[in-house]
């Protein structure tokens, strides 16, 4: 558990300087009308047991913030701004709505006005899966988060995806494209 709770916090530490860098001269994307939607890049992890599809713009990152060896996944754009973080740790005992809690009391210790959209439960595949979604905030600028907390094969998964939230129903959306490409065998 302490693995899942390291990793996490490095998800959002990513995330907490991705929002950070906010570079006020970067012009806005030319294909800002497809930057949400998963466009079919797919990634293929645990063996093919779990995959999922990215925008175009996301490229993997893993080898600067993780490797295969500590089994932390990232995708992020350019920018750093847009990033999908998965991680694979320890399987636990606890249930995925009091991890999912216990997530939610971290995020607020570090963000006190962070916003909590929603904690369901939700099956994917014969699989439950554990949904938190937040606004985070960190120096003025806003962030979507959708975390994603399940079980396959004796292993904890973590999904973590980061989206500028300038736009709010655009990051809701973004997500939400790439949460319903997820597939678990």
């Amino acid at each position: 558990m302490r693995k899942l709770v390291k990793y996490v916090g490095i998800g959002l530490l990513v995330m907490g300087l991705a929002a950070c860098d906010n570079n006020e001269t970067t012009a806005p994307s030319a294909n800002a009308a497809s930057d949400g939607q998963a466009t079919g890049q797919t990634v293929s992890l645990l063996d093919g047991k779990l995959s999922f599809s990215l925008p175009a713009d996301m490229a993997d990152r893993s080898g600067k913030l993780g490797t295969q060896a500590n089994n932390m996944h990232v995708y992020s754009d350019a920018s750093g701004q847009k990033a999908v973080i998965v991680i694979v740790g320890d399987n636990t005992d606890e249930d995925l709505a009091v991890l999912a809690k216990r997530l939610e009391q971290q995020q607020r210790s570090r963000d006190p006005q962070l916003q909590v959209v929603t904690n369901k439960s939700i099956e994917l595949k014969g699989h439950t899966l554990q949904q938190l979604d937040s606004i985070i905030s960190a120096k003025g600028q806003t962030a979507w988060s959708s975390v994603l907390l399940g079980k396959i094969d004796n292993q904890l998964l973590t999904l973590q995806i980061t989206l500028p939230a300038t736009d709010q129903q655009k990051a809701q959306t973004g997500a939400e494209n790439i949460i319903n490409t997820l597939v678990i065998q």
